[in-house]
């Protein structure tokens, strides 16, 4: 019997060589610039904007007496800092473990991902948010942090929407081209993937517990077949269970508070008629504007 060969972590695929890649690639180079200019629109513009123009929209304190059970851990900067490359590496496996097959699946992958930004800036727009941070720059990547990042946009939080975008979208397409058994550890490893950077974000302290079900909510009412609230309880259930500190308790507790404000919003946005992003893009916001308007503005 001919023995089979492994397939290659995700992780050691080539960011730089994906970029050459989709711009090189009839098929995908227009959905890769049109994700490019979204992301540089709804967030890195549309924030720099807001924060050279104070007063123009409110920004909310959205901090959460939990957050203090998390230790600030800079170690956990370069997980935090991989986002975009580990939604990239994604693509990038899709193209080389499929060929042509995975050309539809990724263009529609990054279009997608353009959406969310496009999404998550219907809150920004109405309410910013904040939360407190300590200024450290003993590490470079975070003076590039404190100089590039005003950090007015943390409900939603985008890193979580992106993560759970990434091994959601992931699972679903190699099963829909059959081959999800084989490829069960590369979902996994994308799964396991984005529980730490989800963590990262909040051991460094750019987020609070509060953004968390927040950018949960929105990928529900994003898109429900791919994170359904079910999905959303395992994806709370598995964070912080391999970390030493926060301790056992307060681990749950940090979990119990993500999946209860979760249900709030999806409760709150039920009672409004609202099912999804698309069947009214007015309504999807308002549990999350509610949110921010019960908190001291900063």
């Amino acid at each position: 019997m001919a023995e089979t060969k492994s397939v290659e972590p995700i992780a050691k695929e080539s960011v730089p060589f994906t970029f050459v890649k989709v711009l090189g690639s009839p098929h995908l180079r227009v959905a890769g610039l049109r994700c490019i200019a979204s992301i540089f629109r709804n967030f890195f513009f549309l924030q720099t904007r807001l924060a050279f123009l104070p007063g123009l929209v409110p920004v909310s304190s959205v901090d959460h007496p939990l957050d203090n059970k998390i230790p600030f851990t800079p170690g956990k900067v370069n997980i935090y800092l991989d986002f975009v490359a580990f939604w990239i590496r994604a693509v990038a496996f899709l193209l080389k473990r499929f060929g042509r097959k995975g050309l539809e699946p990724s263009r529609d992958f990054m279009e997608t991902m353009g959406t969310l930004y496009e999404r998550a800036a219907e809150v920004y727009s109405k309410n910013l948010s904040t939360t407190e941070r300590p200024f450290y720059i003993s590490r470079p990547r975070f003076v590039v942090i404190h100089a590039l990042d005003p950090h007015l946009m943390c409900i939603p939080s985008l890193h979580v929407m992106v993560v759970i975008r990434t091994y959601t979208f992931f699972q679903e397409t190699v099963k829909s081209l059959g081959a999800a058994e084989e490829l069960a550890p590369q979902i996994e490893e994308l799964r396991r993937g984005a529980l730490a950077i989800t963590e990262a974000v909040l051991y460094i302290k750019q987020h609070s517990v509060n953004c968390i079900p927040a950018a949960m909510y929105a990928m529900t009412m994003f898109d429900s077949r791919l994170f359904p609230p079910e999905e959303a309880e395992r994806f709370v259930s598995d964070l912080f269970t391999e970390s030493k500190s926060p301790d056992k308790d307060e681990a749950q507790d940090i979990r119990q508070h993500i999946l209860s404000l979760y249900n709030r919003f999806l409760t709150e946005s039920n009672a409004a008629g609202c099912d999804s992003m698309e069947s009214n893009s007015a309504n999807w916001t308002a549990p999350l504007l509610a949110f921010l308007k019960e908190h001291p503005k900063k």
